[in-house]
C-alpha cells in the first residue's frame, strides 16, 4: 500500500475516533482512503469527448471504449469482443455452460445473477412482465408437454399447444359457429364476415385481412421468391405454389372430380374441369 501522508491520519482522528479504539490497519486504510478522495477530488478523471467525469481513472479507460467502439477482450471460442473483463467472464459460460447462480426456492440454476433475480419473482410473484422479458432472454423453457415432450419458456403458450393433442377448441365464431384453439385466429376468422382489412401494402395501397397475405403480396413488388424446390431449383414466392409444383415430380393428385372420379394436382385444374359437366362458361 502507498504510503499515507501523517496529517491525513489526523484527519481520521479529526472525527471523534481515537486510535486506540481502531486497529493500526483500520485507521491506514480509512486514511488512505481519505487521501484518495482528496487527490481525485483536486484532478477528476474527465472523458475528453463528452466531459463525464469519474472518480477513478480506470473507470474512464472502460468509459473511452463506448467512443472508440475498442473491445480489447476476445471470446477464444466464437472470437466475440467485449469492452470488460467482467463481460467476457459472463459470455464465457454461454460456452463452459457454467451456471453458478441458483435459486433457494427449486434450486434452479442460472449463468448470471439478473435471471436469477428475475427467475425468483416467479416465487415472489413480483413483476411478472419483468420475469417473463428475462425468460425470452435466458432461453429458459420451464414447462414441458407431457404428450411429446416439447418445452415452452410460459405456461400460457403449453397451454395453446396442449390443444394440438386434446383437439380442444374453446373459441367459437358466433356468426357461423366454426371453433378455434386460439383466440387470435379467431380474431383473423371473423374479418371473413366484417370485411375487415387491416394491413395495407405501401406501394400499391392494396389491402388485406391477415399479415401474412400482406407479406405474400409484397413479394410481387420485390421479386422475392424464398421457396426452393429441391428437385428443379425452381423458386416460387408462396409455400402453397411450392406444394402445388411439387405434385409434378411425385405424380400426386389430391383433387377428384365427384362426377367422373378423374383426378387433377391442382384445385383450379378441378374447378376448370367441373364446367364440362355443369356447362359453366369460364
Amino acid at each position: 500500500m502507498a504510503a499515507v501522508k501523517p496529517w491525513w491520519r489526523l484527519e481520521v482522528f479529526s472525527y471523534g475516533v481515537t486510535e486506540e479504539k481502531l486497529s493500526p490497519i483500520v485507521v491506514c486504510v480509512l486514511a488512505f482512503h481519505l487521501q484518495c478522495d482528496n487527490d481525485k477530488a483536486r484532478k477528476p478523471a474527465t472523458c475528453k469527448v463528452c466531459g463525464k467525469s469519474f472518480r477513478y481513472k480506470s473507470v474512464l479507460i472502460i468509459h473511452r471504449r463506448t467512443h472508440t467502439g475498442e473491445k480489447p477482450y476476445s471470446c477464444g471460442t466464437c472470437g466475440k469482443g467485449f469492452s470488460q473483463r467482467a463481460h467476457l467472464t459472463k459470455h464465457m459460460r454461454c460456452h463452459t455452460s457454467e451456471k453458478p447462480y441458483s435459486c433457494g426456492t427449486c434450486e434452479k440454476c442460472f449463468s448470471r445473477r439478473t435471471y436469477l433475480t428475475a427467475h425468483m419473482r416467479c416465487h415472489t410473484g413480483e413483476n411478472r412482465r419483468t420475469y417473463l422479458t428475462a425468460v425470452r432472454h435466458t432461453g429458459e423453457k420451464p414447462y414441458s408437454c407431457g404428450t411429446c415432450g416439447k418445452s415452452f419458456s410460459h405456461r400460457t403458450s403449453l397451454t395453446i399447444h396442449m390443444r394440438h393433442h386434446t383437439g380442444e377448441k374453446p373459441y367459437s365464431c358466433g356468426t357461423c359457429g366454426k371453433s378455434f384453439s386460439q383466440w387470435t385466429i379467431l380474431t383473423d376468422h371473423m374479418r371473413c364476415h366484417t370485411g375487415e382489412k387491416p394491413y395495407s401494402c405501401g406501394t400499391c395501397g392494396k389491402s388485406f385481412s391477415l399479415r401474412t397475405y400482406l407479406t405474400a403480396h409484397m413479394r410481387c413488388h420485390t421479386g422475392e421468391k424464398p421457396y426452393f424446390c429441391g428437385t428443379c431449383g425452381k423458386s416460387f414466392s408462396q409455400r402453397a405454389h411450392l406444394t402445388g409444383h411439387m405434385r409434378c415430380h411425385t405424380g400426386e393428385k389430391p383433387y377428384s372430380c365427384g362426377t367422373c372420379g378423374k383426378c387433377f394436382n391442382r384445385s383450379s385444374r378441378l374447378k376448370a374441369h367441373m364446367r364440362i359437366h355443369t356447362a359453366e362458361k369460364p
